[in-house]
């Protein structure tokens, strides 16, 4: 027999605040996190200007002044929300068996600023003053194994790269390993710090970043003149155990997790399949291993990026899944985050957990032009007070990487 698994605490870093409270709360008033770019100088040729910058960070609280330069931001982040995460959940490491405590953080492009930084120095002054630290700074996976050093977890410890579906997959796979019971606790999520002059560069050849220089008209998901989505940045990290485990330890359950997709389109390396077939095909497996009807699902956090084809396919998948006809609220809040790539999963999981522990559902700001391709309720400008016992929350990744976790309010049912 499977093990039930729950959400027991959150931290997140995030342009919205670096806190539960404040990131939730400030979701809640529809607060826009997006601004001009701060974290380096916009030089001729950067027309896109606006980011969603995480403002406000000290490393420094969970991190020894002297050992923050030798991780990367996007590790700094991982650290930082894994420290609240447990702090939130009031799990001491020091009352479990660490090797049943395990990490799965995941993140798109990893140590991006850094590797600017070795490059230059590479050019500038030569190989022999690059950092020796170089490599454990940009690789990938150090977001886990940071978190693992910093906490002392040390069960299954490992890293899944899948763009923006990185979190949501990291978050999907950390419930099947608890669900085979290999370990009592993991710390799952994802964490990105890219905003640096090569990644708004990049993104912006690639014609996927917003050009808009209203933070308001920005990012602006399922609206006819959307175009592009807003770079953002931090980190969301969720405590996961075992309901046996969070029962024993008398632990607060805020969330239980009953269903996980994850599929692939086979299709494109950036753009969805026009079917929404994969998809789709996500969130219905999600939806049957929760053993539930699609009419039970009270609300969905679409991965809505802004981009013309990611809303248009989205809302195609939803309706496969949901029907033609379907009322079912679904709301972006990368309207106010931003795209957190590798992280949006985690932040948007962490929302949605909110979502149903309060019965309130966060709006999708800055709408106004309807789209006739984007025709659901999409939860326009204001969020709503309503009781919501089951909630989808969809990421959808460059090379065609779906994932769907689906989460239900808990109500003391062990």
């Amino acid at each position: 027999m499977q093990n039930r698994v729950v959400i027991t605490g959150v931290g997140v870093v995030s342009p919205l605040g670096n806190t539960e409270e404040a990131f939730w709360n400030n979701l809640k008033e529809g607060v826009c996190g997006i601004d001009r770019i701060t974290k380096f100088e916009l030089v001729d040729g950067y027309d896109v200007t606006l980011a969603a910058e995480v403002k406000d960070f000290e490393a420094s609280k969970y991190v020894e002044k002297r050992e923050v330069r030798r991780l990367d931001l996007f590790s700094q982040y991982a650290i930082y929300a894994a420290k609240e995460a447990l702090i939130n959940a009031k799990l001491n490491m020091d009352d479990e068996d660490a090797s049943k405590v395990g990490v799965i953080v995941g993140s798109g492009i990893g140590g991006l600023g850094t590797i600017e930084t070795g490059m230059r120095t590479l050019i500038e002054k030569g190989p022999k003053r690059v950092s020796p630290l170089f490599i454990p700074m940009v690789i990938g996976n150090m977001g886990a194994g940071n978190v693992a050093i910093y906490t002392g977890a040390k069960g299954i410890c490992t890293s899944i790269v899948t763009a923006c579906a990185s979190g949501t997959h990291s978050i999907g796979e950390a419930y099947r390993a608890l669900q085979k019971g290999a370990n009592d606790v993991i710390l799952a999520g994802g964490a990105e710090a890219a905003i640096t002059p090569l990644g708004i560069a990049s993104f912006q050849s690639l014609t996927a970043l917003s050009k808009s220089q209203d933070p308001k008209r920005a990012s602006i998901p399922f609206d006819k003149e959307r175009n592009g989505f807003v770079m953002g940045e931090g980190a969301g990290i969720v405590v996961m155990e075992t309901l046996e485990h969070a029962t024993k330890r008398g632990a607060t359950i805020l969330a239980e997790v009953v269903g996980y997709g994850a599929t692939g389109d086979a299709y494109h390396i950036t753009s969805p399949d026009p079917e929404g077939e994969g998809a789709a095909r996500a969130m219905a497996d999600a939806i049957h291993e929760a053993g539930i009807e699609p009419s039970q699902v009270d609300y969905i956090n679409a991965h809505g990026t802004s981009t013309e084809y990611n809303d248009k396919f989205e809302t195609l998948a939803i309706k496969k899944v949901f029907g033609a006809d379907t009322k079912v609220p679904v709301s972006s809040t990368k309207s106010m985050t931003g795209h957190l790539l590798g992280a949006a999963g985690a932040i948007e999981v962490i929302a949605v957990t909110k979502a149903l522990q309060e019965g309130f559902i966060p709006a999708t700001i800055g709408y106004q032009v309807a789209d006739e391709a984007c025709d659901l309720d999409y939860v326009p400008n204001e969020g709503r007070k309503v009781d919501i016992e089951y909630a989808l929350s969809n990421s959808l990744g460059f090379g065609g990487h779906n994932g769907t976790i689906l989460l239900k309010k808990w109500k003391g049912e062990v």
